[in-house]
């Protein structure tokens, strides 16, 4: 399958948005049952994570916690002023791999796939490419 470019809108600073079921979306329209999903952000002020999916008060908390270790303004240098977004990107990581079988994400029971944004509100992309194997 080629890479699949999807798009999303963010609407607010830093954001953690479930992007699981376009994914899913995405491996069904490709056919392939048995591989490899990739998940792959190519922004340098957002990332992608997986982490759970139910209780909507662990993406809360890992963005309060996130905004502690890495505060907006801190004497950064960069002339843009939004060093702490790079770094904070830099911590989640640009893509994530999801094992594939018989059509089904092997994700655990509470995974779920975000696209972390820290650099908002704006609109993004984000890459799947599911490869057979």
């Amino acid at each position: 399958m080629k890479t699949l470019t999807l798009e999303l809108t963010t609407s607010s600073r830093s954001q953690m948005l479930n992007i699981t079921d376009s994914v899913r979306q995405a491996v069904r329209g490709s056919g392939v049952t048995d591989g490899t999903v990739t998940v792959f952000v190519p922004h340098t002020t957002a990332g992608v994570t997986i982490n759970e999916n139910a209780d909507p008060d662990v993406v809360r908390d890992i963005l309060y916690e996130l905004d502690k270790i890495v505060p907006w303004e801190d004497g950064y240098r960069h002339y843009e002023g939004n060093s702490a977004t790079h770094i904070k990107a830099s911590m989640m990581g640009s893509s994530v791999t999801v094992i594939l079988e018989n059509g089904k994400l092997l994700l655990g029971t509470w995974q779920g796939i975000y696209f972390c944004e820290f650099d908002g509100p704006r609109t993004r992309h984000f890459l799947v490419k599911v490869s057979e194997g």
